[in-house]
């Protein structure tokens, strides 16, 4: 290698010097330039309240502002440029291809962010017009005094928080609303489509919604309006004191027939209402079957109706049998059976009832038993049915046993007030009580046959004790009371021998 070479070799070198320091001092300048223009974008947007518009509701904790973030961006962006200009300045193609094609990539994106942006700034137009418009109609119609006027709020300041919320929640529907626009205009398709999708649906759903609100609020104005001139024409009737007359309803506030007539006829007319609300909806899923339940209930209706119809004739006609079968056995002095029978402590002065009104109860009972029976076998609650009527099925057994234990404490009383009187000796009084004490004892075993408990342990019980009796009598004048029995039999044949001469 002689001199002239090396010489040449380090021409090209320094050759290339002019050209780098050029390319440096573009790099210097364009890093300055876009360093610039960045905190000029940056200071332009925070004279402007697009960030406090925007993003209003983040708080203001956040690291970086919006503004910040857009001059950052703007000045990578330069940057990048700058990067471009000076890497083709030194003829490295290699690297400043990819960021060619990657500006490339973004500025063939720009229009569809513009696009977008314009849609998004439409929208938030759109969503700001229509939130002071509900403002100014709820100031208007001082809706806030209206919530706490409805308890819907517990008072105003909570009032105008929901009147605000509402407010809210419209601009952010709106904004909802053009999202699908926004995404379709950078060809997002992966996110717009099923949005949109969804997004339809929801505005679909969003009249039956209406719809079936406002049919449920009018049926159920409609509903109360006619409960309230119902009651109010039933109680110019003087409805409320039939009931009380009768004894149906007592004299309790909120608890009259009046107003129990015109609830039933509310419920009566909001449960159609309510069919048809659900109708509207169109979600079978929940629609069908609530409709069927109701339904089912609407046909129940005119049974139940009938139903409440009988318990009442039942409860009036229980309430004049009562006093019928009461005021005829007064007459008949029932009260004073007691006393014929021997437990006349069961009668006492202080008690409460009578024995001829506990008995006029009993048929009261009875009466409106029977009537709750075909009540319940219209409504068709089977069950309660069988029930009662095996209850109404016992009550025959249940009086039949009762007479039994009557008419069996009357005799026994009776036999031992003949047996005083007829055989006047130092054993009267024994031989009255064990007859006495017989019949009662037959008559508690008759009485429990009657009622069905227990055949075979009641008639093998009254055999034992028959039986008991029987061997105790025979063992006691069998063994300890021969002297005894022999001294009486003599004397009763002395007796028959004197009247026979």
């Amino acid at each position: 290698m002689n001199v002239n070479n090396m010489i040449s070799g380090w021409y090209i070198y320094t050759n290339q010097i002019p050209q780098v320091l050029l390319a440096l001092l573009v790099l210097l300048i364009g890093w300055l330039a876009a360093k610039g223009i960045g905190r000029a974008v940056t200071a332009l947007l925070k004279k402007t309240s697009f960030d406090n518009k925007l993003f209003a509701n983040l708080g203001t904790n956040r690291k970086y502002s919006s503004e910040t973030i857009i001059g950052k961006i703007v000045y990578y962006m330069l940057l990048v440029v700058v990067w471009i200009i000076f890497f083709n300045m030194l003829n490295l193609h290699l690297i400043a291809q990819p960021l060619v094609n990657m500006m490339t990539t973004i500025t063939g994106a720009i229009p569809y962010l513009l696009k977008a942006a314009l849609i998004l700034l439409l929208a938030w137009v759109a969503a700001y017009l229509l939130r002071l418009l509900f403002r100014k109609g709820a100031a208007l119609l001082q809706l806030d005094t209206r919530l706490v006027k409805w308890k819907m709020a517990e008072n105003q300041v909570e009032a105008h928080d929901s009147v605000e919320r509402i407010a809210q929640g419209i601009f952010y529907f709106i904004l909802l609303l053009f999202l699908p626009g926004v995404l379709g205009a950078m060809h997002i398709e992966g996110i717009s489509g099923p949005f949109s999708h969804a997004l339809t649906s929801i505005l679909a759903f969003i009249p039956k919604l209406f719809a079936a609100g406002l049919i449920l609020f009018i049926g159920w104005l409609v509903a109360k309006l006619v409960r309230d001139i119902l009651t109010n024409f039933l109680k110019s009737l003087g409805a409320d004191h039939i009931g009380e007359r009768y004894g149906i309803f007592k004299n309790q506030e909120g608890a009259n027939l009046s107003s129990i007539i015109g609830t039933i006829v509310f419920i009566f007319i909001l449960i159609p209402t309510i069919i048809t609300a659900l109708e509207k909806l169109d979600l079978k899923g929940i629609s069908e079957p609530a409709i069927a339940m109701l339904n089912h209930i609407l046909t129940l209706i005119p049974n139940i109706v009938v139903a409440i119809i009988l318990m009442l004739a039942g409860i009036w006609l229980g309430k004049w049998i009562e006093k019928m079968v009461v005021q005829l056995l007064w007459r008949l002095r029932f009260d004073s059976i007691f006393h014929q029978i021997g437990i006349g402590s069961l009668t006492s002065e202080n008690s409460k009832y009578g024995l001829s009104q506990l008995v006029g109860l009993l048929a009261k009972i009875v009466v409106v038993l029977l009537f709750a029976v075909e009540a319940l076998q219209i409504v068709h609650l089977d069950f309660l049915v069988t029930l009662a009527t095996g209850v109404i099925a016992y009550l025959p057994m249940l009086l039949a046993a009762i007479l039994i234990l009557g008419i069996g404490l009357y005799l026994g009383h009776l036999i031992e007030r003949v047996l005083q009187n007829v055989i006047k000796n130092t054993y009267s009084r024994t031989l009255a009580a064990i007859a006495k004490y017989t019949i009662f004892a037959i008559t508690v075993f008759m009485a429990l046959d009657q009622l069905g408990v227990a055949h075979s342990i009641v008639n093998a019980a009254f055999i034992l004790v028959l039986g008991g009796l029987a061997l105790a009598f025979g063992l006691a004048f069998g063994l300890g009371g021969k002297a005894f029995a022999a001294k009486y039999l003599e004397k009763l044949d002395d007796k028959l021998d004197k009247k026979n001469h």
